[in-house]
């Protein structure tokens, strides 16, 4: 059989059977294993960063003589199918070329930026996204994304917030299985299909003040418990690859961590997939002060469990030295092979041909799109400005977010096109009728400081009967190395905004950003507020959608909103203290250290408590829950709970509400944070209906990390809340007994 049929075959076979491949598949592994050269496996260990357009004769030379195993940011569709035209038809053993990509959230059909997708709470239709992302990008011949990114963020000031889900591992761990779901399909042989990347493997969330590529410092009590369980469930869902971290953690590189690579990973999860490292990161482990030089970071790379090394060369020029030196095992190379490829599974199929066109930007995949951006929205304030009447006069439309469709994208949008987006501003026109929308954009871009446009954007305000004010970020303001010192409004917005304000008529802000901002002083000039993020192709008519009706605000954050940046990080699963503050304990202590009255974990010149708090988000109706309803008072160890209450549609809009479940253990070995969510539910309730909303408990849900890194269920006193958001609800309590 052809070295390339055997691959193929055996490819298949390993992807039908999951991650235990019969006897036979290994069997025709070990054979093509045992015909590869030791270049020609380190080439599988490689991944370059550009194939050149056309590729270029270098690239030629190196794909026929087994130099690379897989390609990134190779933009076009012909340069792919020639690259692998020569693999499969000029290179020794036809080993097929692994391409992958930065499919972030969309790949022609931007869906809403990955923090947005997390304000959905909505597990089913995030898989649903990344079914699109996969369709659309496995018909431009993408095998591979990088996605999704997995760390929990407590900082807003870090760009990459906006490419997770927030701060919490419950919610984060749900859509990181419905993500991989969503990218993989039912198996990887299954068209349509692409491999997921769960990454940055593992901490990244944490660096130092937010600022990228810093470093972390994570206990391992607090990496248990919260930074490693959304990778956990993204393993558990069948993630074929993982990424490692471009940070340190505990002082040792992610990329060299066996730690965290082989002890965690592979070892604890029993992980089968392969490892790749981020971009440069294995050079890195010199200029981290890791590896001595790049024969040594090669050499600690492979050794930790790093598979494929991405963009940069130390594995391609130092491997076979060091295996010629006996410094490394040729088996973890083939090991390492074995992974690569045969646990990824490239597909029997010739060269590809052209993509079919009408795979891209489908109405099917537009509509979910579409669905994603108006659930991701986040009404923060309304007053009853909210929805605008259909019958309103004349609309002012202001700020430059209005009509920037990349801004609307959002970062990492790799092959989305300006020219797919629908626009807030189009899709408003389209609604009223041009002549009922007034537009003034007031500023040039975002940042921009001039205020020579003011003048016109107040008379627009002051023509209208209601204001739309479009603030925010731009795209180039989150994402990788985007980190921000400050976390207000950029430019001259907030003087637009007081401009705009004075005008006196209802002011709607819309938000456009990628992380959490603070906008106290704005906000509270507006009668509504809604977050919408960046909403991808889609926002414009789910924009419209939302503000005359046709849909209802039902998204929830995901990350706490702080009052401002001298609050950060701030979290709503933080630990009680020895001191901790009352509703009203503000201002400078009274007390002294002899007498303390007032000395508690506070501010002095700030509220302690977040503006927003994590779960929170607003509705057109308003819902009444009642306490709690516990099946038993007490439960033993190994056994179940169930918890349950009434939601009542106590207003006028048929919606949905997402119902929150939170539980607190009261007495622990180490101590547990305020609330834990434990789970969640969209129910969608007509006017007065009351439903009763229920959630079963294991005394496994319940486990926490003691001082020896066991998951363990202590006895003792729980309280459970079932509310909408972090900060309210009515407490039920309940023991565990042994």
């Amino acid at each position: 059989m052809p070295p390339s049929r055997l691959l193929c075959c055996a490819l298949s076979l390993v992807f039908a059977c999951a991650a235990a491949p019969p006897p036979d598949v290994e069997r025709r592994v070990d054979q093509l294993l045992a015909r590869m050269t030791l270049d020609e496996k380190i080439g599988q260990m490689s991944q370059g960063a550009s194939l050149g357009s056309p590729v270029s004769e270098r690239s030629r030379q190196e794909i026929r003589a087994g130099r690379w195993g897989s390609f990134l940011s190779t933009i076009a569709f012909a340069d792919r199918a020639e690259a692998q035209r020569i693999a499969l038809h000029e290179s020794r053993l036809s080993i097929p070329l692994l391409f992958g990509r930065d499919v972030i959230h969309g790949y022609r059909t931007m869906l809403p930026i990955p923090l947005a997708q997390a304000a959905t709470w909505d597990p089913a239709l995030v898989e649903q996204g990344a079914r699109v992302a996969a369709r659309e990008a496995s018909a431009d011949a993408i095998h591979w994304t990088f996605a999704p990114m997995l760390d929990i963020a407590r900082d807003p000031r870090w760009g990459r917030i906006s490419e997770g889900a927030g701060e919490d591992p419950y919610l984060a761990a749900a859509l990181a299985a419905a993500q991989v779901r969503g990218y993989q399909g039912p198996s990887l042989d299954a068209p349509g299909s692409i491999a997921a990347c769960g990454k940055h493997f593992v901490g990244y969330g944490a660096v130092e003040a937010g600022r990228e590529y810093n470093s972390a410092w994570i206990p391992e009590i607090l990496l248990r418990s919260v930074y490693l369980p959304p990778f956990h469930a993204a393993s558990d869902a069948g993630a074929a690859t993982f990424m490692s971290a471009f940070s340190a953690i505990n002082g040792v590189p992610a990329t060299g961590n066996e730690f965290l690579l082989r002890g965690v990973l592979r070892g604890e999860w029993q992980f089968d997939g392969f490892v790749v490292s981020d971009y440069g990161s294995v050079d890195e482990l010199v200029t981290h002060g890791y590896a001595a030089d790049q024969a040594d970071a090669a050499l600690k790379g492979v050794r930790a469990g790093v598979d494929m090394e991405m963009a940069s060369n130390a594995y391609h020029a130092h491997l076979k030295a060091l295996v010629a030196a006996g410094k490394l095992d040729e088996k973890l190379i083939d090991d390492a092979v074995r992974r690569v490829k045969f646990r990824l599974g490239l597909f029997d199929k010739p060269v590809p041909a052209a993509p079919d066109p009408t795979v891209f930007l489908a109405p099917e995949s537009l509509a979910v799109a579409r669905r994603l951006a108006a659930e991701s929205a986040v009404l923060l304030k309304n007053d009853g400005a909210l929805p605008l009447a259909g019958s309103i006069g004349k609309l002012a439309v202001i700020g430059p977010l209005a009509d920037s469709p990349l801004d609307q994208m959002g970062c990492w949008t790799v092959d989305g096109r300006a020219g797919d987006v629908r626009t807030f501003l189009a899709s408003l026109r389209e609604r009223l009728g041009a002549d009922r929308v007034i537009y003034a954009p007031g500023l040039k871009t975002p940042r921009d400081t001039a205020r020579d446009g003011f003048p016109a954007a107040l008379e627009a305000a002051r023509a209208a009967d209601a204001v739309l004010l479009f603030l925010g970020e731009d795209a180039n303001m989150d994402g990788e190395a985007r980190s921000r010192a400050f976390l207000d409004l950029p430019g001259a917005q907030a003087a637009l905004a007081k401009e705009i304000a004075a005008a006196g008529k209802p002011v709607i802000e819309v938000i456009v950003a990628g992380r959490p901002l603070t906008f106290q002083e704005t906000a509270a000039q507006a009668r509504a507020v809604l977050y919408v993020w960046n909403p991808g192709t889609m926002g414009g008519p789910a924009l419209a959608d939302l503000l005359f009706g046709d849909a209802v605000p039902s998204g929830r954050l995901p990350v706490t909103f702080p009052r401002t940046v001298g609050q950060v990080p701030i979290y709503y699963a933080h630990l009680n203290t020895g001191r901790p503050p009352g509703p009203n304990d503000l201002g400078i202590p009274l007390g002294t250290p002899v007498d303390p009255h007032g000395f508690l974990s506070k501010y002095i010149d700030v509220d302690y408590t977040p503006q927003y708090p994590f779960g929170f988000g607003l509705s057109y109706s308003t819902f009444e829950y009642s306490a709690p309803r516990l099946s038993a008072s007490s439960v033993p160890l190994g056994g179940r709970l169930d918890v349950a209450a009434d939601v009542t549609n106590t207003g006028r809009y048929e919606a949905d509400e997402v119902v929150e479940l939170y539980i607190r253990g009261l007495v622990a070995s180490v101590a547990r944070p305020v609330r834990e969510l434990k789970g969640f539910a969209r129910v969608r309730l007509k006017p007065g209906e009351k439903r009763g909303v229920s959630f079963t408990l294991s005394t496994a849900d319940l486990a926490s990390y003691d001082a020896h890194m066991h998951l363990v269920t202590e006895p003792g006193a729980f309280q459970v809340w079932i509310a909408p958001d972090s900060d309210r609800g009515i407490p039920g309590e309940f023991r565990v007994t042994q």
